[in-house]
């Protein structure tokens, strides 16, 4: 019986055309007043089908997420008489910050041709306490599909979680942002990000394509979670730091139903059906905690003289690659730091050399190690080194002082005591033998003679001119010939564009590549209406003038009979159709993803080549 019912009820909405009799409207809607670090919503709604929207430069508001794209419609049933109206909602999440009054411009659409503008917003942002500031979930002043998500905070919520929160200053700990989640969402990205100030910080998952996940258990309740961000970060002073609230975003499936009334308890029951439950994407805000690290400072009792910040556990490696040699030969010296810790704040080393060595600026290679579980690698000091007179020199032992977190005290590496042996060398200061990687490096001393030339001159016969040889009646007849081509290319040329039909066919497959191109460019900037226009632009023009037929004669069935007659396989013309198709879709369909705008992009390119290739 119920279904019997819903399937009269839908015949009956069949028949229903077109959008309520109102006027088209395009309203901005926010809190009149917020307090500092507080989140709200600004909501831009449209009582029409609208492309072009264009949102407003928003200044003195930290922008968190949007513009997210939802749609709704209703039905009302008024004396026997179904009418059908729908609305388009633009949501902005954003933060207040300092405080005042502030005024956000107004927001810009199209609707059938015609540009509409809407409401500007004054806001008040007034003094805010910490109670209300970074709470999972919190919204002001918005509710329903304008996105009050408080009754999801329990369901989906983001954690900010760390390593160690009694590190030595310049320790290495690690902060992770876990997304909690018990409903299915989608797209979650990580928007803005605290300054860590006080901190060096490195980002350990910025080139990884997927989240880690797993199952936790969190308050007594079973979580999905996602590690969308984690840093490791380095203090770079002692005492307590604060490290900010972090800010996310996700998508999640929601449930609406149906509130309107048709005045006739028949009806009333039908709305009420799950039959007339609908499900929406919207965009969920969601912010991390913030926390408080409290650093304890390295210790001042014997702390060497050579200690320049390295905290860790590292090794020292020090090798020489001869120790005699003769004059104006090089040397290189190299100091190898290997282990985990701030390896990367690790600065030059007090390195002393003879006043009779010629000495050049180290090269520094790193190799730095980037986990989950934190940083590592190396760290090499080159040093290339020219002794100038003969004797016997000493290089004086090398320090390396680092703080050891697993012994919780210094630690000094020395290198051992070079004796350097120089002979008397061959030639001037000129003549430099050298080896290893920083042979560019060296800078000559002295210069030689160039070579003379020894090659024999070419001679000319007395009384052999230029004037009057073949070469020259060649070069003074090359410019007639070379003017008559030109003329008859040209005639050629201008005949083939007077052929409207033939110039459309040939330029077809360079103007719908020149409009994916910019369909490209808008996929870059999720500019999302831009995109799908250029995309259908691309795929209906390049039939219109590979065909010669009017975009206004296009269709699904001229498309086929056009391609069939150019003899393509039937598999390219059921592809291309639903392209179309796939593009159509999804230029209308609200809360597309950019995974779904990427799939049509590359369907888009991947036809317009298999329709060329089988044409040639």
């Amino acid at each position: 019986m119920k279904l019997f019912l819903s399937a009269i009820l839908a015949f009956m909405i069949t028949g229903i055309t077109g959008v309520s009799g109102q006027g088209v409207q395009f309203r901005a809607n926010a809190p009149n007043t917020v307090q500092s670090g507080e989140r709200f919503n600004l909501v831009y709604t449209l009582n029409a089908e609208g492309r072009n929207f264009r949102g407003p430069n928003i200044e003195n508001f930290s922008v968190l997420s949007g513009p997210s794209t939802s749609q709704s419609s209703s039905i009302q049933i008024i004396n026997g008489k179904v009418a059908r109206s729908v609305e388009y909602s633009f949501t902005y999440v954003l933060a207040a910050g300092k405080e005042g009054v502030f005024e956000i411009p107004p927001a810009k659409i199209t609707v059938d041709g015609t540009a509409y503008e809407s409401n500007p917003v004054k806001i008040k942002v007034a003094k805010g306490s910490s109670g209300n500031q970074g709470q999972p979930g919190s919204q002001s002043g918005q509710s329903g599909s304008s996105g009050n998500y408080d009754d999801l905070k329990d369901d989906v919520f983001i954690r900010a979680v760390a390593s160690k929160t009694n590190p030595m200053q310049g320790e290495q700990i690690v902060i992770t942002y876990k997304l909690y989640f018990r409903i299915n969402i989608s797209a979650p990205e990580f928007r803005k990000e605290p300054s860590f100030m006080g901190f060096w910080k490195t980002d350990l998952n910025k080139d990884r394509q997927n989240y880690k996940q797993y199952t936790e258990t969190y308050n007594g309740q079973q979580y999905n979670v996602a590690e969308i961000k984690k840093f490791a970060l380095f203090p770079q002073k002692s005492g307590k730091i604060e490290i900010e609230v972090a800010y996310a975003t996700c998508q999640a499936q929601v449930r609406e139903q149906s509130q309107q009334k048709s005045r006739d308890p028949f009806f009333d029951s039908f709305f009420n059906d799950p039959f007339f439950n609908r499900y929406k994407t919207v965009e969920i805000p969601l912010s991390a905690n913030a926390m408080t690290i409290n650093v304890i400072p390295l210790p001042t009792t014997s702390r060497p003289a050579e200690f320049n910040g390295a905290v860790g556990s590292f090794e020292f490696t020090p090798s020489i690659d001869k120790t005699s040699l003769k004059a104006n030969e090089a040397i290189n010296l190299k100091f190898t730091i290997r282990g985990k810790g701030n390896i990367e704040l690790v600065d030059k080393l007090p390195v002393s050399f003879p006043p009779d060595f010629e000495v050049y600026d180290p090269k520094v290679t790193s190799d730095i190690n980037v986990a989950e579980d934190g940083v590592s690698g190396s760290k090499t000091f080159e040093y290339l080194v020219i002794p100038r007179t003969q004797g016997t020199f000493t290089i004086k032992p090398v320090n390396f002082s680092f703080f050891d977190l697993k012994r919780s005290t210094y630690q000094t590496i020395s290198s051992p005591e070079y004796t350097i042996n120089v002979a008397k060398g061959e030639g001037s200061a000129g003549n430099v033998t050298y080896s290893g990687v920083n042979q560019a490096d060296i800078k000559y001393i002295g210069s030689d003679i160039r070579h003379i030339k020894t090659k024999g001159l070419k001679l000319n016969a007395i009384g052999s001119y230029f004037f009057g040889s073949s070469l020259f009646y060649v070069l003074y007849l090359l410019p007639v010939l070379l003017f008559i081509v030109f003329i008859t290319t040209m005639k050629k040329e201008l005949k083939k564009r007077s052929n409207i039909s033939l110039m459309r066919n040939r330029k077809a497959t360079k103007v719908a590549q020149k409009r994916m191109k910019k369909a490209q460019t808008f996929l870059q900037e999720n500019k999302k209406n831009e995109f799908y226009e250029e995309v259908s632009l691309a795929l209906w023009g390049y039939l219109s003038d590979k065909f010669s037929i009017p975009l206004s004669n296009l269709s699904m069935d001229t498309v086929r009979d056009a391609l069939l007659v150019k003899e393509v396989n039937e598999a390219t013309i059921k592809q291309f159709i639903e392209t179309l198709e796939h593009c159509e879709y999804a230029r209308f369909a609200p809360g597309e993803s950019n995974s779904a705008m990427d799939n049509i992009y590359n369907e888009g390119v991947k036809i317009i080549s298999q329709i060329e290739d089988e044409l040639k």
